[in-house]
């Protein structure tokens, strides 16, 4: 079975944990591993990206997890 071997901090959390803070908190109580491997290259681009490229997109920070997940979460 693959390992996620990416360790990306962002502020306390860490990318990991923020991701699976998103999904607690929208109810799913539970990390899909294939989901979240899936589309972690498109969270990084995104968190990596400035507060001033996100607003140029219409997201804000905290608005990164939803946008991406959105096509199959509607929360």
């Amino acid at each position: 079975m693959p390992r996620e071997n990416i360790q990306i901090g962002m502020g306390h959390t860490s990318l990991g944990g923020k991701i699976d803070q998103y999904f607690v908190a929208i109810g799913l109580g539970f990390n899909p591993g294939r989901l979240r491997r899936a589309r972690l290259r498109k969270i990084i681009e995104l968190e990596a990206a400035s507060d001033a490229q996100l607003a140029a997109m219409g997201l804000e920070r905290d608005d990164i997890l939803p946008h991406v997940f959105r096509d199959i979460l509607s929360v």
